[in-house]
């Protein structure tokens, strides 16, 4: 450090914290060490009676704090991102729309790794709404070497970044209601409602719809016309389980889709299937999809409507996190459900 003119440091990095007191009203820091000194500082400096300072020299291989915190924003921040301006050395990183958050894990340890570096993150693979709060990133000392940020910048150089909002598509959606008991009228179809009601977080709705029989060959041709008429996401409802009479998957798996699983290792919804009819989304949808909150469906959905291809391996990782709490008042997503 050296000592400077106070009236010559504007632009220069204080290096000790400057304690400023107005009897009965305030005693604490009126500028912190680390802080660059504006124009507009000057005249409350000198009124506390600091006509000199002690400085900083920040030589030609380093960066401030500030500066580091913003070139790390810069670097990590992808499609759907953004980082606000520094405070005590600390940018936020937010969600510029709605959307799939995407947290590139990898990425982010590998960065984390470097000696002075902080990023701090939610868990990714969620729904997540616009001006929310991702996350955070600084670097620990005052001043940090240049080369650390461009280590950084070699991690994420051909595979970046670390964190992007994929917003969610508008997809014409076909809904399938199976059970006898609903077709013949003896109960009314609560199914459908609880679909609806979840699609509608996508901005979505159901643009076609039946209602059938426990029948495979009805069931078959219902998807295969649906996919005709230009559905892009197919849900069948029901008829999911071992039962005999229960002929949903039977009648996916008979209109040729490719089955990337039947059955997840996540409670509720282990009964679950998900298939693509060509590129088509299918699910077919145990009952707890319409009693319980969040199931199994709430963790694959906004994949499916961020434009994702789910692969097998990505469901069989949700075993991870893949056990609801069903708690009393339910904070999802904003908790472990589903979280890898």
């Amino acid at each position: 450090m050296k000592v400077v003119e106070t009236e010559k440091a504007v632009g220069m990095v204080l290096g000790h914290d400057i304690t400023e007191i107005v009897p009965g009203e305030f005693k604490g820091a009126a500028f912190k060490k680390g802080h660059v000194i504006k124009q507009e500082d000057i005249e409350r400096l000198l009124r506390i009676g600091k006509e000199h300072l002690y400085i900083f020299e920040l030589k030609e291989d380093e960066l401030h704090e500030d500066e580091a915190a913003v070139a790390l924003g810069n670097l990590i921040c992808g499609k759907g991102v953004y980082f606000t301006g520094t405070k005590e050395g600390k940018v936020n990183i937010v969600a510029e729309q709605k959307g799939l958050l995407k947290v590139n894990r990898d990425l982010l340890d590998d960065i984390n790794d470097i000696e002075d570096i902080c990023i701090a993150t939610i868990q990714g693979d969620r729904i997540i709404d616009e001006e929310v709060l991702i996350g955070g990133c600084r670097v620990i000392p005052l001043v940090i070497k240049k080369e650390k940020i461009q280590a950084v910048e070699q991690i994420l150089k051909n595979k970046g970044p670390v964190f992007e909002v994929k917003p969610f598509r508008t997809l014409r959606t076909a809904l399938i209601v199976t059970g006898s008991e609903v077709y013949k009228g003896r109960i009314e179809d609560k199914f459908g409602p609880v679909i609806e009601k979840k699609l509608a977080q996508f901005g979505n709705e159901v643009s076609l719809r039946t209602i059938l029989p426990d029948d495979l060959e009805a069931i078959k041709s219902a998807v295969l016309d649906f996919k005709s008429k230009g559905a892009e996401l197919i849900i069948v409802t029901g008829g999911m389980s071992v039962d005999p009479d229960d002929k949903t998957p039977g009648a996916i798996k008979s209109t040729g889709a490719n089955i990337v699983s039947y059955g997840t290792p996540i409670l509720p919804g282990a009964m679950l299937l998900f298939a693509y009819l060509d590129d088509v989304p299918v699910f077919g949808l145990p009952g707890c999809v319409m009693f319980n909150a969040t199931t199994a469906f709430d963790l694959l959905l906004p994949r499916v409507m961020a434009g994702e291809k789910v692969i097998r391996r990505e469901i069989t990782r949700l075993g991870y996190g893949g056990q609801c709490l069903n708690c009393k008042v339910c904070l999802f997503p904003n908790c472990h459900f589903g979280k890898c």
